[in-house]
């Protein structure tokens, strides 16, 4: 992250500054269960993010996912949309994926197909474990972990840093889904959470800044 601020000018500095403020304070409202103004920290997160995503002239398609994403945080904070939510969360991934494959992901994955291989065991295992007690979500579930192991497994073929952000989306994700299936989860499981989805968007942004290169990461 160092390297990423000391390339970048005033204005991306500080919008990446306001995001990780705003990330430490969410997580800290969070632990202390603040509702409200935990509601509203997290809804700054992406735009705060996709400040300096823009301002670092970011790609459409990354600006894209984050913007979804920023819907689907709203969107499932409030009570009934549930689905909306997720819909939004998978459209993000579709942007996402889109883009990696666009940027050559298969074609290295397809010298590695050991990443393949694994991301295709989690999600079958996943499915296989959640199945029981998803009840009406069942479909919805499996669909939506199909899209975000595609973006585990696509990010990876990217280089290190994205693929740790599509694995920490994969597993923030699949928490949430332990208590959709009302599996045991571990203690903190929200904070938990939200920090591994904080870091795993910011994983994936700088991720993609840096491998874009040129003005684009200035």
């Amino acid at each position: 992250m160092q390297n990423d601020v000391l390339r970048a000018g005033p204005l991306p500095r500080a919008a990446l500054a306001a995001f990780w403020v705003c990330s430490a304070a969410h997580l800290v409202l969070l632990a202390a269960g603040d509702g409200p103004l935990s509601s509203l920290t997290k809804a700054l997160l992406m735009p705060l993010l996709t400040a300096w995503v823009l301002a670092r002239r970011g790609p459409f398609p990354l600006v894209a996912a984050l913007l979804l994403s920023w819907g689907g945080d709203v969107t499932l904070d409030v009570d009934g949309l549930f689905l909306a939510g997720m819909a939004l969360f998978a459209a993000a991934h579709v942007c996402y994926v889109t883009f990696f494959v666009r940027r050559g992901a298969l074609a290295v994955l397809r010298r590695r197909p050991s990443f393949f291989l694994l991301y295709a065991v989690l999600w079958a295992g996943l499915v296989a474990l959640l199945w029981p007690g998803l009840g009406d979500l069942r479909l919805p579930v499996a669909g939506y972990s199909l899209l975000l192991t595609a973006t585990a497994v696509t990010a990876a073929g990217l280089g290190p840093r994205i693929g740790a952000g599509g694995a920490l989306f994969l597993l923030s994700d699949a928490l949430i889904a332990f208590g959709l299936a009302g599996l045991p989860r571990p203690p903190w499981v929200d904070l938990v959470v939200m920090a591994t989805y904080v870091a795993a968007q910011y994983l994936l942004a700088s991720g993609i800044l840096a491998r874009e290169g040129g003005p684009r990461a200035g």
